[in-house]
């Protein structure tokens, strides 16, 4: 019984811990706390979420009837400034999912030293299957629920999966209101007109491939010599294989929600961004691309390949498809796209992972940029943006290799170590209060 009470103290029942993506976020925070000299009451701190809010979100749809949503935002710490990550609009988004999304942001934040805390925000919803005035409707009153957390020295949003640069303007404009003053520093990720920092939305896709650029220079591997296959062609899919294709990599397999396609003599990508968009693809899928063969989706991840960008969801290569892969690099384009247990089998290969705390970085990264320039009403070039990006993404790569390399240990281990010994020491620094 005393054993049963020590571990409840050790670890705090929470309304998420029974969630698999937190529990993996918890299982890689143990991990580092195995080969780092962190405190154990800062370890304890550091894997439950500062706070943690759940809405309802009533909103009238074009129908006329009203219906309900429930919303989520996650504020993981406070300790290193206001708390900075995404709101994503998907159908199976919950507290757990948000909780690890924040707790992952804490640790990148850490890494590419910046002067945030990390939080992710969520609304259970389909947006595929929502009007853009149901859309509008639910920002607004999801701002309007969340309004006594947020701010900006408390917790700025951004986009993520689902949202974009018009649902940042609604949540700017609807903050604006109730504080009676035009507030552009709330959000980063907005249209440039309002205060957006140009290169924002390419901003995540191209710190992919920048990092692997640096990936490809370590094992001596000409670009032109490489191929990849990437999931997910939303912002960050997409301009991963822009980039990837400008670099000269040929981009051979493609998915997304609705299905996947290949080309063996590389995907005409300028032509499928062109077809993706197009006003009669309703979906804007891959799907039915012309130029390429319909393929499984099934058989993406494990497609022969230089590089395998998971640019998606979380956990999706895991125990049972590791071993399968056939790729030299993984480049974790997505959020927690490989578990636990993945890991262990990839560690006894010699595939070159880069870790997405690292990979996915450039997101984060541009937001600073954009959230500096807004509080200075100083607004920048698009070379500085990109030249600052590719100087930031670089020095972090090269942290993370020498760490692994100094002591031992997987890029992921020595990423993740990096970033929560940033917010350990500033914990350790501030202390407890009271």
């Amino acid at each position: 019984m005393s054993s049963v009470v020590m571990r409840q103290e050790a670890c705090p029942a929470t309304l998420f811990h029974t969630s698999p993506t937190y529990q993996m976020a918890c299982r890689q925070l143990e991990l580092v706390t195995e080969v780092t000299n962190i405190d154990p009451g800062i370890a304890q701190r550091l894997k439950v979420p500062k706070r943690s809010m759940v809405v309802a979100v009533p909103i009238r749809m074009d129908s006329g009837q009203t219906q309900v949503f429930i919303g989520y935002r996650v504020q993981h710490s406070l300790t290193s400034g206001p708390s900075k990550g995404g709101l994503r609009y998907a159908p199976n988004v919950d507290l757990g999912e948000v909780a690890a999304l924040a707790m992952w942001m804490s640790w990148k934040c850490g890494l590419m030293n910046l002067p945030y805390g990390g939080a992710k925000g969520g609304i259970a919803c389909d947006p595929a299957l929502l009007s853009m005035g149901e859309k509008e409707r639910l920002t607004r009153r999801f701002t309007e629920e969340v309004l006594s957390i947020i701010g900006p020295r408390v917790d700025v949003m951004a986009p993520d999966l689902g949202t974009d640069e018009q649902t940042m303007a609604w949540i700017y404009d609807t903050y604006s209101m109730k504080v009676g003053y035009a507030c552009p520093e709330i959000v980063t990720g907005k249209p440039v007109e309002l205060g957006g920092c140009v290169g924002r939305r390419e901003a995540t896709g191209r710190g992919v491939v920048f990092c692997i650029r640096e990936a490809l220079d370590e094992l001596g591997i000409i670009p032109e010599n490489a191929t990849a296959v990437v999931q997910g062609f939303g912002n960050v899919g997409s301009v991963a294989c822009e980039e990837l294709h400008r670099l000269g990599v040929k981009v051979v397999a493609i998915g997304d929600r609705y299905g996947a396609i290949r080309n063996p003599r590389g995907i005409d990508i300028p032509a499928l961004i062109q077809y993706v968009n197009s006003p009669g693809n309703v979906l804007h899928t891959v799907q039915g691309f012309p130029e390429a063969e319909e393929m499984d989706p099934a058989e993406l991840l494990t497609t022969p390949c230089t590089v395998l960008v998971p640019a998606a969801v979380e956990r999706v290569i895991t125990e049972a498809n590791a071993a399968r892969l056939r790729c030299r690099i993984l480049a974790e384009g997505a959020n927690g796209p490989t578990t636990p247990e993945a890991d262990a089998i990839l560690a006894h290969s010699d595939i070159f992972v880069i870790p997405d705390i690292l990979c996915n970085a450039g997101g984060v990264t541009v937001s600073y940029f954009e959230w500096v320039q807004d509080l200075q009403q100083f607004m920048w070039g698009e070379e500085q943006v990109i030249a600052q990006l590719k100087k930031l993404m670089r020095s972090a790569f090269q942290r993370v290799r020498l760490e692994a390399k100094r002591r031992n240990i997987s890029n992921r281990l020595a990423a993740l170590s990096l970033g929560v010994m940033k917010v350990a020491n500033e914990k350790a620094r501030r202390g407890l209060f009271p």
